[in-house]
C-alpha cells in the first residue's frame, strides 16, 4: 500500500498526488522568487520549497490544486519538509479531486451536531439559549465543515466543530468538579467562542484568512453576531446577561497581546480561556507525538513557543 505524507521515513524517495495546501510566492536571499508550499493529504501536512519559481510555476501552482509530486522527506531545523524533484498539475482522468486530501476531524459531523445539540438543552437562560440556537442555525454548514486554524491547531475539515466538541468535554468535567461555575454560561461561551472562524477564514480547502478577519478577526466578528442576533430576536444587547455573554468571546485569548479586547473578568471567562488553551496545546502535541519515535523528539511546534517535545521509550 502506497505510504501517506505523514508516513515517510527521513530520506525517503516517494511520489504521491497531494493537495497544495498553501502556496506562498516569497523572495530569497538571492532576489529570486520561490513557492513555499505546503503539501497535504489525509495523513497531515509537511511543508516544501520550489526554488527559481518562473512567473508561469507561479500561476500554475495555485493553492487548492491537486498535484502529482515526486520528493523526498528530510528534516530541516528539526521540521519535516519535503524535498521537490518534480512536480506537475494533476490531470484530468488521475484524482484530482482536493476533497480526497483533506485532512478530517476523527469525529463524524453527525456525532458532534447531536452532542451539541444536546448541550444546548443545558444552556436554561433564555437568551443565551436563542442567541446560541440562532447563530448555530444561521452558520450550520461552515461551523461543522470549517478548520479552527489555517496552521496551529484543528486546521482540518471539521476542526472547529471538534475543538468545540472536546472542550464542552472539558468544560462539563470542571462545572462537576467546581458546581460554583455557571455552566450554562460556560456552555454557551464554548459553542459560541470560535464561531467567527466561519468568517475569518475561507474554509478547510487552500485556508486563508479573509480580508475581515485579517482587519477584524474572529473574537470582534463573533461579538458582533451576537448583537445582531440580538436585534433578530428583539433581545436587549444591553441586558447583563447579553453583555456577559460577549465578554466571554471577546476575552478569550486572555491576554490583550494575544488578540483580546480585554482579558477575563469573570470567573467562566477566565475558564474558558484556560479550556481553550488546554485542547488547542494537547491537539498540537498529540499531532507532533504520532510522528514521531520512541526516544526521539517531535518537530518544533510553532504555536508552542517552537518547543520539540520528547517522546519517552515504551516500557
Amino acid at each position: 500500500m502506497m505510504k501517506k505524507l505523514k508516513e515517510l521515513t527521513v530520506d525517503e524517495q516517494f511520489e504521491l498526488f497531494v493537495l497544495l495546501k498553501n502556496a506562498d510566492v516569497r523572495i530569497a536571499k538571492n532576489g529570486k522568487k520561490f513557492i513555499a508550499f505546503t503539501f497535504q493529504d489525509t495523513s497531515g501536512s509537511i511543508d516544501g520549497k520550489f526554488w527559481d519559481a518562473s512567473e508561469e510555476e507561479i500561476a500554475r501552482y495555485q493553492a487548492g490544486k491537486v498535484v502529482f509530486l515526486s520528493g523526498k522527506r528530510e528534516n530541516y531545523q528539526g521540521n519535516p519538509q519535503i524535498k521537490i524533484m518534480h512536480l506537475r498539475l494533476a490531470k484530468a482522468d488521475e484524482p484530482n479531486d482536493p476533497m480526497l486530501y483533506m485532512e478530517r476531524a476523527p469525529l463524524k459531523r453527525e456525532e458532534m451536531e447531536e452532542e451539541i445539540s444536546q448541550t444546548i438543552f443545558e444552556i436554561t437562560n433564555p437568551h443565551w439559549n436563542r442567541i446560541v440556537r440562532f447563530l448555530l442555525n444561521k452558520y450550520q454548514k461552515d461551523f461543522f465543515f470549517y478548520p479552527a486554524a489555517k496552521r496551529n491547531h484543528h486546521a482540518f475539515a471539521g476542526g472547529l466543530a471538534f475543538h468545540t466538541v472536546t472542550m464542552l468535554h472539558i468544560g462539563k468535567s470542571l462545572t462537576h468538579e467546581y458546581p460554583q461555575l455557571d455552566a450554562a454560561l460556560l456552555y454557551a461561551g464554548i459553542i459560541l467562542h470560535d464561531l467567527g472562524k466561519v468568517i475569518e477564514l475561507t474554509g478547510p480547502s487552500a485556508t486563508e484568512y479573509t480580508v475581515v478577519g485579517n482587519l477584524v478577526g474572529h473574537l470582534v466578528l463573533v461579538d458582533e453576531e451576537i448583537t445582531k442576533a440580538c436585534v433578530e430576536l428583539k433581545i436587549d444587547p444591553m441586558e447583563e446577561d447579553v453583555i456577559v455573554l460577549r465578554h466571554m468571546v471577546l476575552a478569550h485569548h486572555g491576554l490583550l497581546e494575544y488578540g483580546s479586547p480585554v482579558r477575563p473578568r469573570i470567573m467562566e471567562a477566565e475558564v474558558l480561556h484556560q479550556i481553550d488553551n488546554i485542547d488547542a496545546s494537547m491537539q498540537m502535541m498529540t499531532s507532533a507525538i504520532e510522528n514521531a519515535e520512541p526516544g526521539q523528539y517531535t518537530e518544533r511546534i510553532f504555536g508552542l513557543d517552537n518547543r520539540s517535545f520528547y517522546v519517552p521509550k515504551e516500557k
